[in-house]
């Protein structure tokens, strides 16, 4: 009990401390193949600089998705704050059709008034900014091609939090999809100089923000995420063992979910939050259970001799795929959950695990093994054709950004393990190494 509490008083005093090993996002592969937008930087009318550089952050979050190319600002042809001053001649001649422009100001009570528009540069200049349409049975002016005009009072501790929620707007407006810019990850830290060398960290998706939840001198694997991001679930070796905790870490409080003899891993919400996924050993090999978080009940899914691991739920709460290896090597497969009907769903590569789908169930994320080594892979589901998604040497844990847009994985880069991102197509590829520490098991947290 003493120790228990020990760790508990440690994951309150955590999580309000910045960490030590803040991650930096390295853009290495697919800036040149996306789409080209412009990210006008943002007029400060104010006394001194700028907190937070709101517009670099939209460039940044748009250029990390993968779709978008933003022009370098030497490379701009004019730096317009609003949409009357904008030369539409002089963007189209380089491929743009898209701008996003603003301006901030401080208010009275010295919060930060921003004003940002998104416009779309083609339609103005077919029409020279302007359009006529009919209003009341007359004849008025529009102005069609200002797709976004909005304006926000933002405390400055929430700067660069609006910053990624601009970013949000612009890429549902431009794609048609929801922005998962305003999300966080979950992941283990090892630093084996430090007296708790096991921390488990959260920061925003892009690793700013970073802070300690919990830290350890024993091992923490398996962070996972509530659905409403309130909660992580995840493996503690605290008591000489394997034991799955839920912690809900805005309160610091922590609840033992599992105990049992032998292994206690890989946890996993449903959809609906109310039960966990879990595999445990107790009667011998791996096996998948689901256990309701009310009642407490428990529910064995898989059996058998082989070994069953790694459980994620289908979104829509009625099917687990999951890593066995009954045919001989590790593949991923379906099971049903009315009545438990098990289906394979990988062929390609000697081995396929660690799999999750994206939200809308099309594609299957993987971790596929073939003679370049361990990669992260996608697969259709309706076609079954595979696209193996990174050249990286020795790849594991991916988890899907809830929007089905990108992929956070571990990987190993000179020879410590830190954190890439790959666009689900595969054409945007970046690195968040720490400046301290080996980085594993990333988890990447629903929408807020």
């Amino acid at each position: 009990m003493k120790r228990w509490m020990m760790g508990l008083c440690i994951a309150l005093l955590s999580f309000s401390q910045i960490a030590q090993a803040e991650l930096e996002l390295v853009i290495t592969e697919g800036v040149d193949s996306a789409r080209p937008i412009g990210v006008i930087p943002f007029t400060w009318e104010g006394e001194g600089k700028l907190p937070t550089d709101i517009s670099s952050v939209i460039a940044s979050d748009l250029q990390r998705s993968g779709k978008f190319s933003p022009v370098a600002t030497s490379k701009m042809p004019q730096t317009p704050d609003s949409e009357e001053q904008i030369d539409y001649n002089a963007w189209t001649s380089m491929g743009v059709d898209a701008l996003v422009t603003g301006k901030v100001t401080k208010n009275a009570d010295g919060n930060y008034v921003v004003n940002y528009q998104l416009v779309d540069v083609v339609r103005g200049q077919l029409t020279s900014g302007e359009s006529r349409g009919l209003a009341n049975g007359e004849l008025v002016l529009t102005k069609d091609h200002l797709l976004i005009n909005n304006r926000a009072t933002v405390k400055e501790t929430r700067l660069r939090q609006y910053a990624h929620r601009i970013s949000d707007v612009v890429y549902e407006q431009l794609t048609g999809e929801q922005g998962a810019f305003l999300t966080r990850i979950a992941y283990v830290v090892i630093d084996d100089k430090s007296k708790h060398p096991y921390q488990l960290r959260v920061a925003d998706y892009d690793g700013f923000n970073e802070r300690l939840v919990l830290k350890s001198q024993q091992p923490l694997m398996s962070p996972a995420w509530s659905p409403d991001g309130s909660k992580l679930a995840y493996v503690s070796f605290e008591n000489q063992q394997a034991q799955i905790y839920i912690m809900d870490i805005y309160k610091g409080t922590r609840e033992l979910v599992t105990s049992y003899p032998r292994h206690n891993g890989s946890p996993r919400f449903s959809p609906d939050g109310k039960k966990l996924a879990i595999v445990l050993s107790k009667t011998g090999s791996l096996q998948i259970y689901i256990k309701d978080l009310e009642t407490k009940k428990l529910t064995q899914i898989t059996s058998g001799r082989a070994n069953n691991t790694e459980a994620f739920w289908d979104p829509d709460g009625k099917s687990l795929i999951f890593t066995s290896d009954r045919g001989g090597q590790p593949q991923i497969y379906r099971v049903n959950l009315a009545d438990n009907s098990t289906k394979r769903l990988t062929w390609q590569g000697s081995q396929n695990l660690g799999g999750q789908l994206t939200p809308d169930g099309r594609y299957l994320v993987m971790v596929n093994r073939s003679d370049s080594g361990f990669n992260i892979a996608k697969q259709d589901l309706k076609t079954g054709a595979v696209q193996v998604l990174t050249k990286t040497f020795l790849d594991e844990s991916p988890s899907i950004a809830p929007n089905g847009g990108m992929v956070i994985y571990s990987s190993v880069n000179n020879k410590s393990n830190e954190l890439s991102l790959v666009s689900i197509d595969g054409r945007f590829k970046a690195r968040l190494p720490t400046t301290n520490g080996r980085v594993r098991a990333p988890s990447w947290g629903p929408f807020l």
